[in-house]
């Protein structure tokens, strides 16, 4: 199965997220990742849905979606021909001793630092999923406290544009 994103336009109206996440659960889709935001237009909300499954699965997912009134328009954009980025905040032990080590890797990855205390370091970080896991992969030995990561969003390249 291959991951597929949806970019769906809706009305920016309370309970719309809860009708599509509810049209997910009853058809027994899986949603991979989901983030949601106002767009330049206040009246309208953007999702970025990451779907996995075969064509099937995305077809009746888009079929299903424009049946619901508050969705404007559906796009399923292409791995190749968008800019899709993730964020997130990971809390790592750090001592004296391994802070410098930390700082290194952070730095590779063109991470930021946002809060230091005594035991811990809190690292900001953008990017794809790979690129995470890659940060998550080597930052493990020194310890994982926490980590939070958002939904992906997506946003096709050149002048291309979805709007209403």
């Amino acid at each position: 199965m291959a991951k597929h994103i949806l970019s769906v336009l809706t009305e920016n109206k309370a309970g719309v997220l809860s009708r599509i996440s509810g049209l997910f659960s009853r058809r027994g889709f899986n949603i991979d990742s989901l983030a949601v935001g106002t767009t330049e237009d206040d009246s309208v909300s953007r999702m970025t849905i990451v779907v996995d499954g075969d064509e099937y699965i995305v077809e009746q997912v888009s079929k299903q979606l424009n049946k619901l009134i508050d969705v404007i328009k559906i796009k399923r954009l292409g791995s190749g021909d968008t800019v899709s980025r993730e964020l997130a905040l990971i809390k790592v032990a750090a001592d004296s001793e391994t802070r410098s080590n930390i700082i290194q890797i952070v730095d590779i990855f063109r991470a930021k630092i946002v809060d230091v205390s005594h035991e811990t370091l809190t690292i900001e970080m953008t990017g794809s999923s790979d690129k995470q896991k890659a940060i998550f992969d080597l930052l493990s030995p020194f310890g994982i406290r926490e980590m939070v990561k958002t939904g992906m969003v997506s946003i096709q390249r050149g002048s291309n544009i979805i709007t209403k």
